[in-house]
């Protein structure tokens, strides 16, 4: 099975170029999502088999499917100016890209340069490997790295953000590693994009992440889980979350951008039209 971790390392982003509106005013970053209604975006990566096969017919139909922005797991390829172009000829907006943990300095400012290129707004980490991740140090570096990571990210006009799964749920003590991790970035410099279905895989309430943590979230992943305690991943819409209260208090708490997503879709089509259909009708 091609996991997030695989494919990324695939691609290769950490070699290609691969929180809220207090923040933002702070760093004079301004999102290009509109106001009101949180836009409706698909995270690519549940699309990334049809991507690597044709990347433009892919974005063809994912605007047709009624989504206005997208957010990428790599390019296939392309160049930047050509990913700029797919996306103004399909009429959708990229506000974040999801990359690799960087080697180092110098492969972080390839990364934002091509970012900046693209037209992104946030450069976002989605997954740490397991060896890097293990004992309460480790999560500690991490974070001071992505302090690092954010104030390079803020030179160049850009924000940064982390993604969740579950693993940050494990506990150290009476605190887990995502409580390090919000507690030692900076809000100013390092945003959350929080997968509400990894919250609740792992048992924790996104909701109370959101009230306890606000404006840290400018940015969702939204997939569905179906009842404990299987918690199997599920379309938007076809398990158990509330998405109307949660959508309501996220987008009140500073959220701007929502990526649908789905890891392993049996018909990845199917899927994003399925969630776009249950959102399109929500009221938040």
């Amino acid at each position: 099975m091609l996991t997030r971790r695989t494919f990324l390392e695939t691609l290769g982003l950490a070699a290609v170029g691969a929180a809220a509106a207090g923040c933002a005013r702070a760093s004079g970053f301004t999102s290009h999502a509109r106001q009101g209604r949180i836009p409706i975006g698909l995270q690519l990566y549940t699309v990334r088999a049809l991507m690597e096969h044709d990347m433009e017919g892919t974005l063809a139909q994912v605007a047709a499917a009624g989504y206005e922005e997208v957010e990428f797991a790599g390019y296939f390829g392309r160049t930047p100016a050509q990913v700029r172009e797919m996306l103004t000829r399909h009429g959708l907006r990229a506000p974040s890209t999801h990359i690799e943990y960087p080697a180092d300095d110098a492969a972080w400012a390839r990364t934002l340069d091509e970012a900046k290129t693209i037209g992104h707004d946030w450069v976002t980490i989605g997954w740490l490997d397991e060896p890097m991740r293990r004992t309460s140090a480790d999560w500690v570096r991490i974070a001071d790295r992505f302090n690092r990571l954010g104030a390079l990210a803020r030179q160049a006009d850009l924000r940064f953000a982390y993604h969740n799964h579950d693993y940050v749920f494990a506990r150290a003590g009476d605190r887990t590693r995502y409580d390090t991790l919000l507690a030692r970035t900076d809000p100013a410099l390092v945003d959350m994009e929080m997968d509400v279905y990894w919250v609740t895989k792992a048992g924790f309430d996104p909701m109370w992440y959101l009230r306890h943590h606000a404006g840290r979230f400018p940015m969702l992943h939204l997939k569905d889980a179906t009842a404990a305690p299987e918690r199997r991943m599920a379309d938007v819409g076809a398990g158990t979350i509330d998405w109307a209260a949660l959508l309501t208090l996220a987008r009140s708490q500073g959220t701007s951008h929502a990526f649908v997503e789905h890891d392993e879709p049996v018909d990845a089509l199917a899927s994003i039209r399925a969630s776009h259909s249950y959102l399109s009708k929500l009221s938040y």
